[in-house]
């Protein structure tokens, strides 16, 4: 029997011009370059300009997915923009996006899940062009996350940036099994009794303010690996898969210790994961697509290839994505 199948036919990302190494943290604040290595295996992340908001960075990176899948923007007719730094209160990001990339036909609106963001969009997208409601989903994660950071507060302060990543989804006839192109299947969670744990202190309800994000990071560090491999199994039992069939894991890029703590509990072979948090930081919706790109880019993810991606965010929230490029 034959079904619907979300294919990833282009990916694309940008980041900002300004480089913000470890060492240009220890100016402002007090922490040294070996501690943010140790800790996180950060080395460096970027910062937006002043004027240069969350859709510029979602539009650019937008744009190179298009060209990468050899489409127009006109043939878009559904956009998701992953993203918790939007412009604006209202409207959506996604609309602004929309705007600039000279489309007035279809629907774009704002999925909020924080550094899950992008999983969750990718199954939301998954889920309309499965029912028919889209053809070709731009589906984006992006965020000027260093404008909700307390400089004040190293412990935070240095694990963020700023960029933006964006993959086209079309819709095309599989068979229904696992050799099949495209998204094979998806698991996304959310359990809000962990709030305190991850969160920004503001929002227009309660302080009409922005805030700035607050982190208990033993905690998250402790939730976290269990997290994931409870949506990471669900998805093997799915499909029938195991992590030897896998080709690539490209996991959330929060800390390079969860990253090594969640492959080897899975038993991923190190060589199979893609790592990039080191030169970007933990850029919450963008960082999956982000690394996607990265290895793209490089030759590593090739058509065919089984890609497996999970998140975990504030709320909590976290999700997995198994899908064949």
């Amino acid at each position: 029997m034959s079904v619907l199948r979300s294919v990833v036919v282009g990916s694309g990302s940008y980041l900002p011009k300004k480089v913000v190494t470890n060492d240009d943290l220890t100016k402002v604040v007090d922490t040294s370059d070996e501690w943010i290595r140790q800790r996180t295996g950060i080395e460096q992340r970027y910062n937006a300009e002043e004027g240069e908001y969350t859709s510029h960075l979602g539009y650019n990176a937008a744009l190179d997915a298009l060209e990468n899948a050899g489409m127009d923007a006109q043939d878009i007719d559904l956009i998701i923009c992953a993203t918790t730094t939007p412009d604006n209160t209202f409207p959506a990001t996604s609309v602004a996006i929309q705007n600039m990339l000279g489309i007035h036909h279809g629907v774009a609106f704002d999925l909020q899940a924080v550094c899950s963001g992008f999983v969750f969009a990718l199954t939301t997208a998954d889920l309309y062009i499965r029912c028919g409601k889209a053809k070709n989903v731009l589906v984006i994660g992006a965020e000027t996350f260093s404008r909700l950071l307390d400089l004040n507060d190293r412990t935070t302060c240095v694990l963020f940036g700023d960029g933006a990543g964006a993959v086209v989804l079309t819709a095309e006839e599989g068979t229904g099994d696992v050799s099949d192109r495209g998204i094979l299947t998806s698991h996304i969670r959310s359990d809000g009794r962990h709030k305190e744990k991850l969160f920004v202190d503001g929002g227009p309800s309660t302080t009409q303010t922005t805030g700035y994000l607050r982190m208990q990071g033993k905690e998250v560090f402790k939730h976290a690996v269990g997290m994931i491999t409870d949506v990471i199994t669900d998805a093997f039992d799915a499909t029938g898969m195991t992590a030897e069939d896998l080709d690539w894991f490209v996991p959330h890029q929060a800390n390079k210790r969860i990253i090594d703590s969640s492959a080897k509990k899975l038993h991923i072979a190190p060589e199979k994961v893609v790592t990039t948090v080191n030169l970007h930081g933990n850029t919450s919706a963008a960082s999956i697509p982000l690394a996607l790109n990265v290895a793209v880019n490089d030759g590593r993810i090739k058509k065919g290839d089984v890609v497996l991606l999970e998140a975990m965010g504030g709320g909590f929230t976290w999700g997995s994505v198994l899908l064949r490029w």
